[in-house]
């Protein structure tokens, strides 16, 4: 049995508790936590921490396999231009994509991250997921704006997916400008007949010509599918933005993770509320920064009835995987955003999305949600020097 007491306990299902005390046994599982050390212990036992503790980061958003990309994309160039350049560098060595993709993992575990909803599009990180001791959900996503193209490539998705079987996984869509109507459906369909958990994670409104396109045929993404050789002479404007087209094809049985939300507006979530759609939104600020030079209207999702959780993205967008730095980001952006607030979003609102609350998530008796120190805080208030290390 470990013993730890710590200036704050933020058990995140419960106020926190100052000079709080937590038990784990050995196995990570929590005997106890209060504001008073468990009877019979001994004093002697209890190790004493500068700082909070609270339970494991989830991380909802991540690439892995696109790992051995960092720093190889220069920053600020646009969404199109970095598709272009993942398109261009992501085949490699696979011996390079595994040991990257390798380091990733050990360095979200040391960064106190205990749960991963992770993209794929190819098989590289089987083998490592089922070796981790960080709990993954793979999303196989799905690419396809030629609607003849949409059995096939759903077909492959399913394909790839047996691979990562039995580890939690899904099928999903990519993005509205990446899945034509025809791909959608099928999905939707597999989602409405399927009896297993299908989770949804798809990529939304990263750049505002993302919503030109939709709206209007117009924008930069006319110049991503000529680079592809992609006839969209098919494709008519939709005269609305593309959350809002693409709402109607998504399943309303499963949950869905809307995944950045750039340049998402007020008008788009109150279109979300007119449909029956399990919806959760996922912030990667860090990479919105890397990669627009922008961050989403984080005070429109507030208060709205909504799951909001916290990804990384990949290290081909970001510097480093790790959700207390998403986290200070956000805050030094939105004052208001406090840590309590915060460590909800990377906590139990990532584990109840992905499915795995009962276990992850929270500070209760009987959980295993590991354990972080946060230190270097100011008035509970995230600085630059604020770090997180692992306990459990």
């Amino acid at each position: 049995m470990k013993i730890f007491r710590a200036d704050y306990v933020f058990p995140i299902s419960a106020d926190p508790i100052k000079d709080g005390y937590i038990a784990v046994d050995d196995l990570g599982k929590i005997i106890s936590v209060s504001d008073q050390i468990p009877a019979g212990a001994d004093p002697a036992s209890v190790e004493y921490l500068k700082g909070i503790i609270c339970p494991g980061f989830i991380n909802t958003h991540c690439h892995v396999e696109l790992s051995h990309l960092h720093g190889k994309i220069s920053e600020s160039g646009g969404l199109v231009n970095f598709i272009k350049g993942i398109q261009q560098l992501r085949n490699s060595d696979p011996k390079e994509i595994e040991a990257a993709a390798l380091k990733a993992d050990n360095d979200m575990y040391e960064n106190g991250i205990v749960a991963v909803g992770d993209i794929s599009n190819s098989n590289a990180t089987v083998a490592l997921k089922a070796k981790s001791k960080l709990y993954y959900h793979t999303f196989v996503e799905t690419f396809a704006f030629i609607p003849t193209r949409a059995e096939e490539t759903f077909n492959n998705a399913l394909a790839l997916m047996a691979q990562f079987k039995p580890q939690s996984c899904s099928v999903t869509p990519h993005a509205p400008y990446s899945v034509s109507k025809e791909l959608f459906k099928l999905i939707k369909k597999y989602c409405d007949s399927n009896a297993n958990k299908n989770l949804i994670s798809i990529h939304n409104q990263e750049c505002e010509d993302e919503n030109k396109f939709y709206r209007y045929k117009l924008g930069s993404f006319n110049d991503l599918y000529a680079h592809f050789g992609i006839d969209i002479s098919y494709f008519k404007p939709q005269a609305r933005n593309s959350l809002q087209s693409v709402i109607p094809l998504l399943t309303a049985k499963q949950d869905i993770l809307m995944v950045h939300n750039t340049c998402t507006n007020l008008k788009d979530i109150y279109f979300i509320k007119r449909f029956d759609r399990r919806i959760h939104w996922c912030f990667c600020p860090n990479a919105n920064l890397y990669i627009e030079g922008t961050l989403p209207k984080v005070d429109l999702f507030l208060d709205q009835g909504f799951n909001i959780t916290l990804g990384t993205d990949s290290l081909a967008s970001n510097n480093k995987l790790c959700i207390l730095s998403e986290m200070r980001t956000l805050q030094n952006k939105f004052p208001h955003l406090t840590t309590q607030r915060l460590l909800n979003w990377a906590t139990i609102n990532g584990a109840s999305y992905l499915g795995i609350d009962k276990e992850k998530g929270t500070l209760d008796i009987g959980k295993t949600p590991g354990l972080n120190l946060i230190t270097g805080l100011d008035d509970l208030k995230i600085t630059p020097e604020t770090k997180v290390q692992r306990l459990i």
